[in-house]
């Protein structure tokens, strides 16, 4: 019951306080409109403001701000000693954040710097809700740019800068619509990483192109061997690619540096000597195999003894022997000889 009694008279105190501003406001109000009166025109010199298409003017009636937000553009009207009035600029301003150490996630030391892009969307909110509404958008720059980059690896940072810039201005956007400032644009515009980090990664590009270049020359070899395999095939097929293939390497070389070339032979007269010296070579092949051919025609002499004992036991041991017409004739007349002998 006492808590109900003393809401009651806070509440009718408030009210008596608001209805003597009330009162008290009209009655400067009042004074001031016949002041402007009794000073016409010279009055109308301090009434009349004008602001420009790209600005706004938030006024302010002893300490109040009036009702229909801001004004302008152009001409509004303002009573002296009672109004009073600031102007704000809705055009896109440019802050260049200043270089951030920053310790990556991956314990690499970084500096960053960016750009934003923010402008006034609400004259009316930056005037009466924030003090400086352009120095605290600047200020949240600053640690928003900090604290990103410090959840981010470095590979990240310097591969995804698109993707960082959007998180940032979301976050940027978000934190001031309370301001009545509109985050447009952010941009990471420089990222210096220290020199001996610099040098290593520097280091290892270089090995990894040297790996590269290397793989890319040995399979640059292998398939320049099977090309040359291949074209060797088709100038074995056809004597004169070759002769083609050798008045074309002279234009290359000739082509290249200019220089004279002198043989002291044709080509053609080379060209015989070796299609001579090829013929040779095959005739001395046939030659040769015809020779051994007939090596191997020749039959095997046979000795046949001069007695029949001794014809007797070598036909006993080695069988049958092959025989001929002359064979024949020289064992009759050895046998003739020996029965001759024996008589």
């Amino acid at each position: 019951m006492p808590d109900t009694i003393s809401v009651i008279d806070t509440r009718r105190i408030n009210g008596d306080m608001n209805h003597q501003a009330s009162t008290c406001g009209k009655i400067l109000i009042f004074l001031s409109v016949c002041l402007v009166i009794l000073t016409l025109p010279f009055s109308l010199f301090v009434c009349f403001k004008v602001v420009q298409e790209y600005e706004r003017a938030v006024i302010f009636r002893l300490g109040r701000l009036m009702q229909g937000g801001a004004k302008g553009p152009g001409i509004f009207f303002i009573l002296p000693c009672i109004d009073s009035y600031a102007r704000v600029d809705l055009r896109t301003r440019t802050y260049d954040v200043p270089p951030q150490e920053v310790l990556t996630k991956d314990s690499v030391t970084v500096s960053v710097d960016a750009v934003v892009y923010y402008r006034v969307s609400n004259a009316t909110v930056s005037i009466a809700n924030v003090e400086n509404a352009h120095h605290s958008t600047r200020l949240l720059a600053q640690t928003t740019l900090r604290n990103t980059m410090g959840t981010q690896h470095l590979h990240e940072i310097l591969s995804e800068r698109m993707t960082i810039s959007d998180t940032m201005q979301v976050q940027l956007d978000e934190a001031t619509d309370a301001w009545g400032i509109k985050v447009e644009r952010v941009e990471i515009k420089d990222v210096r990483l220290p020199v001996q980090l610099q040098r290593a990664m520097a280091a290892e590009a270089e090995a990894a192109r040297e790996a590269r270049a290397k793989v890319i020359a040995a399979e640059g070899e292998q398939k320049a061997s099977r090309a040359l395999r291949e074209a060797s095939e088709v100038i074995g097929d056809s004597p004169a690619a070759l002769q083609l293939r050798y008045l074309q390497t002279l234009s290359a070389i000739s082509a290249e540096k200019n220089s004279t070339i002198v043989f002291p032979l044709p080509i053609d007269l080379i060209t015989y000597f070796l299609k001579s010296n090829d013929a040779d070579t095959i005739k001395t092949a046939a030659n040769t195999a015809q020779a051994i051919a007939d090596r191997e025609a020749v039959p095997t002499p046979v000795i046949v003894p001069s007695t029949v004992a001794g014809a007797a036991s070598m036909m006993a041991g080695m069988g049958p022997i092959p025989t001929t017409s002359s064979n024949v004739n020289n064992v009759n007349h050895e046998t003739n000889g020996i029965v001759t002998a024996a008589m």
